[in-house]
């Protein structure tokens, strides 16, 4: 599983991902203009979580678990259905 951590300064970013070799890119929330707004994203293997949620928390990020799946379809009935006969 794969967990994204965001931080608002770019060195606290960095200082996480050497700690958890992570990868330091740049993220975007949906709608935000300004460059200076976006977070600093590190993507990390989640291997112990507990250690994960600890230097995250020291660094004044938050996590949040990346969806590799999409979502499975909604099964549609095939014909429509009668409330009455």
């Amino acid at each position: 599983m794969e967990l994204i951590a965001y931080f608002w300064e770019q060195d606290d970013a960095e200082t996480v991902a050497a700690r958890l070799a992570g990868e330091v890119r740049r993220g975007r929330f949906h709608g935000e203009d300004d460059d200076e707004d976006h977070p600093w994203v590190v993507v990390l293997s989640a291997t112990d979580q507990d250690e994960v949620d600890r230097v995250v928390a020291e660094y004044d990020g938050w996590l949040e678990t990346a969806v590799d799946q999409a979502p499975s379809p909604v099964t549609l009935p095939s014909q429509p259905k009668r409330f009455k006969r």
